[in-house]
């Protein structure tokens, strides 16, 4: 299957929505944590497909999936990395949101679980601009 062409205008704003959802998945009232918590984390995985489908737009969407889930997986490992300057950024909002606080091995799975959405809605909506009218 050849790589898909993506418009780097919708990728841009399918960033920003998952952001957006992300961040309000969080402030859900009456949402268990654990669940919150998940989806925060599989929508940062599904965000990060996005940016890559942004940053490199030519590539195959397993190619996406892979440095996607790669990097979700590298941020997660660099929190057992507690140097004082590292920890100083972790402390800031924005940086607390892109690096995390702790390593959990459950957040590995829910970081495979976004970026399948991600790439699975890929496939779907380039599947259905396919089909013939």
């Amino acid at each position: 299957m050849s790589a898909p062409r993506r418009s780097r205008g919708l990728y841009a704003a399918l960033v920003l929505v998952t952001i957006g959802l992300g961040l309000l998945s969080r402030k859900i009232p009456g949402l268990p944590a654990w669940l919150s918590k998940g989806a925060g984390d599989a929508l940062y995985a599904t965000m990060s497909f996005w940016l890559v489908g942004l940053f490199v737009p030519a590539c195959r969407t397993a190619v996406a999936s892979a440095v996607a889930l790669l990097f979700c997986y590298a941020i997660e490992v660099s929190q057992l990395y507690h140097a004082p300057w590292v920890a100083a950024i972790r402390a800031t909002r924005l940086g607390g949101l892109a690096l995390g606080h702790g390593f959990h091995v459950m957040d590995l799975i829910y970081y495979a679980v976004g970026v399948s959405a991600g790439a699975g809605i890929e496939r779907a909506w380039r599947l259905r601009r396919e089909r013939p009218s």
